[in-house]
């Protein structure tokens, strides 16, 4: 498992901490991915369709021996088993797995952009993956993870609140209690 990953995690419909574990519990049971960290869980307000329930979002750092066009698939099909239906564009959705960032690569494919095209503007993804992963670099700017969330704005980061904090090394205590 050579490729390191790193994962944005979010939920905004029925029992949102229970999506984010069961899609946590599936990327866990894979064999070829071995779940590294869990950041902590941020609850954040829509972006895009703004009339839906707010999120709840995290990060995670993964290390795989599949390529990102299989990790892709795996993460669909986690989707899929965690009833996400693909009706509205940023609409309601019970999990959302999203490729942020694999090894250093820039990776643009019909269906597959790394890193996440959006993802130094959104403070929701930013945020959690800054717990884990600050010192990462994003391998199109070269810029680290810390420094992107310095550039969002106050307000940007006031919409990103704390709902359950980590504090262990993998962060599977989250859903332990």
């Amino acid at each position: 498992m050579n490729n390191c990953v790193y994962l944005a995690l979010g939920s905004n419909m029925g029992d949102r901490a229970h999506y984010l574990k069961q899609a946590v519990h599936q990327l866990h049971e894979q064999t070829s991915i071995q779940v590294t960290k869990l950041s902590s869980i941020y609850e954040t307000a829509p972006v895009g369709v703004t009339e839906q329930p707010s999120f709840l979002n995290m990060a995670a750092a993964l290390k795989t021996s599949l390529s990102p066009e299989q990790l892709l698939l795996t993460t669909q099909w986690i989707e899929r088993e965690l009833d996400r239906v693909r009706i509205k564009r940023w609409g309601p959705r019970t999990i959302d797995l999203d490729i942020l960032l694999f090894n250093d690569e820039n990776i643009r494919m019909d269906d597959l952009y790394i890193p996440h095209p959006r993802m130094a503007e959104r403070a929701f993804v930013l945020i959690p993956l800054n717990e884990i992963a600050e010192g990462v670099k994003e391998p199109i700017t070269h810029r680290s993870i810390h420094d992107l969330v310095q550039d969002l704005s106050n307000k940007e980061k006031e919409g990103v609140r704390l709902w359950r904090k980590c504090s262990g090394p993998a962060g599977f205590e989250l859903f332990e209690s």
